[in-house]
């Protein structure tokens, strides 16, 4: 076997292959993370925690820092916009168990962006440097960081800011090529990720529009992006995870798999889901999930419709078995 592509290193750690599965508030539990790494994941990425609730000791978040521990290596993602703060939430995740600590300043939430955490830091570079700074001093593993082109069109500071985070010890940056005010409207713009990789010295993940497994890598390969991540494409399909790693290792891509298929895992999915958050957790989490199974399944609208009025697990798995009966019924026939 061939490797097209080298591993991706961040100060120590090895990251094969150069796949990491992005940070995805209310998505990345430590469940879906241990189901999508055996899919070809070199990297997962904890959901994205505020630096201040960790600071309180809420149990919720500190439930969203834990691990199976067969999802490793794993980053956990902090967002804030004070310094001590943030280098004091690096060191409660680092003693959790984090391989790799990661800061936010990438996501365009409001409910983030309101108190200048995630992307509107970038708006201010200094306050970028004194929180990298101050994380990267406080703990012994690598600090990594993720971020967007600017808070808009009219100031890119990737660049800027990548280079002060180069010269403040951070090991990688994940640039996602659209602005704050984007969201994710527009196409990503991968001729960024190429700038910035020409910038600096340190490895660099590009993040934006990779939902088709061969488009992936000829973006990798033009940008030069040593490593690329995964959010959105990957919910409902893993399957493209496993498409990217085997173009990685030299072989075909495999076949999608059929909409039957991709519904049986939908319930393994379910399953797990049950058995770590009990019914009452899992169903409302579960309920985009299986939505986005069920793309292009004939009928997902109304099949969608109908399992958001249920509340029972029993009853969305038997609605889940029985259009795969259906899909097989017709293919059958």
């Amino acid at each position: 076997m061939s490797h097209t592509v080298s591993p991706l290193r961040i100060g120590p750690i090895e990251v094969w292959p150069p796949l990491v599965l992005a940070p995805m508030s209310g998505v990345t539990n430590r469940t879906m993370r241990a189901l999508y790494k055996p899919f070809g994941l070199g990297l997962t990425v904890t959901e994205f925690v505020s630096s201040n609730a960790l600071k309180f000791g809420s149990k919720r978040t500190m439930e969203m820092i834990d691990q199976h521990g067969i999802e490793r290596p794993v980053s956990t993602q902090l967002w804030g916009d004070d310094p001590q703060t943030m280098a004091h939430a690096a060191k409660v995740v680092r003693e959790c168990g984090a391989d790799i600590v990661d800061i936010n300043f990438g996501c365009p939430a409001p409910k983030v962006t309101k108190t200048n955490g995630g992307s509107a830091c970038m708006r201010d570079p200094d306050r970028c440097e004194a929180i990298m700074r101050a994380v990267v001093a406080a703990v012994d593993c690598p600090v990594t960081m993720k971020m967007r082109l600017g808070w808009g069109e009219d100031r890119l500071v990737y660049l800027e800011i990548a280079r002060r985070a180069q010269d403040a010890g951070v090991r990688a940056l994940t640039l996602h090529a659209r602005t704050a005010r984007q969201f994710y409207k527009g196409d990503a713009d991968w001729e960024h990720i190429a700038r910035l990789k020409r910038a600096v010295e340190i490895p660099v993940i590009g993040n934006g529009d990779l939902n088709d497994a061969h488009v992936a890598m000829r973006r990798m390969r033009e940008s030069g992006a040593d490593a690329i991540m995964l959010g959105r494409a990957t919910l409902g399909n893993p399957w493209l995870i496993a498409q990217i790693r085997d173009l990685m290792e030299g072989c075909d891509a495999r076949p999608s798999p059929s909409a039957a298929d991709r519904l049986r895992y939908a319930i393994v999915h379910y399953r797990a889901m049950l058995d770590e958050l009990g019914e009452a957790r899992a169903v409302p989490q579960m309920r985009k999930h299986v939505a986005l199974y069920l793309k292009s399944v004939p009928g997902a609208a109304q099949l969608r419709e109908r399992l958001m009025r249920l509340d029972r697990a029993d009853d969305a798995i038997a609605l889940v078995e029985e259009t795969i009966a259906r899909l097989e019924s017709d293919l059958a026939a």
